[in-house]
């Protein structure tokens, strides 16, 4: 978490619009000829799309999406790691499933807002906070999805690996978690997208990614600014979801045969 504190720094706020995209232009005026000044955004000009704004400040857009996507990425892991165990004990003790599943969904209910400035005591004012606070709400998808995933494999296969010799580690790793593979994907699915998201709110304690340029570009009503990185985060959260469908294909092969003899019949 420290070192991913130290990559990813925040981004200052800027002014209103009138101050602050002047005050861009006049940044990049002396790096651009007169036939090369943005068109798209000025003191009299602010449009919705803007090449010319991407163009001029891709280090900046680069560096929120990379600060985006590694909080996405250090969150989800972050909560798979949490929910794990906590799958495996609700699954071992039936009385404390109900618990464990109405605390992991009573977090998402807590507001970004308090969460974040809760936690901040504790992590600072970093991304460790925001990476911790986006775990704890991914635990209300990624616990039941492991939960449901692992219940998914059928009692017979457990019983034919038993009478192999496997024991309940190996049973758990190279028999129940392969098979529970396409459940446990497609809730790590919505975990991540939704993480995405919610990703932006970090924005708060200004390590929000892209999140920093929207809110910005709200406070300075910056459209061209404001657009990006709103296509960009949905592009991230495209992005994402196509390679776990990827990764999931790639852990379950058996699947593409078992789908090619349906299409076939």
């Amino acid at each position: 978490m420290t070192i991913l504190a130290a990559t990813l720094a925040p981004r200052a706020a800027s002014g209103l619009l009138g101050g602050r995209v002047g005050e861009r232009v006049g940044e990049q005026a002396p790096a651009v000829d007169a036939g090369a000044e943005p068109r798209c955004y000025s003191r009299l000009v602010n449009e919705w799309f803007c090449w010319d704004y991407v163009r001029d400040y891709r280090p900046e857009i680069l560096d929120a999406t990379v600060q985006h996507l590694l909080i996405t990425l250090a969150a989800v892991l972050l909560g798979l790691v949490i929910a794990f165990p906590l799958a495996l004990l609700a699954r071992r003790y039936p009385r404390l499933e109900s618990t464990i599943l109405g605390v992991s969904t009573g977090l998402y209910t807590v507001p970004s807002i308090a969460l974040f400035p809760l936690l901040v005591p504790f992590t600072g004012l970093s991304a460790t906070t925001v990476v911790i606070g986006l775990a704890l709400y991914a635990l209300t998808i990624l616990v039941r999805a492991l939960l449901e995933g692992l219940r998914a494999v059928p009692e017979d296969v457990r019983e034919a690996a038993r009478g192999l010799g496997y024991g309940a580690g190996r049973l758990l790793l190279r028999v129940e978690l392969p098979l529970a593979v396409p459940v446990l994907v497609a809730g790590l699915r919505v975990a991540t997208v939704s993480t995405v998201a919610l990703t932006t709110v970090g924005s708060l304690v200004s390590y929000g990614g892209l999140g920093n340029l929207i809110r910005d570009g709200v406070q300075g009503n910056f459209r061209a600014e404001l657009m990006t990185a709103a296509v960009l985060c949905v592009a991230l959260a495209v992005l994402l979801d196509v390679l776990l469908v990827l990764v999931q294909r790639a852990a379950t092969p058996w699947t593409r045969g078992r789908q090619g003899q349906g299409a076939s019949a």
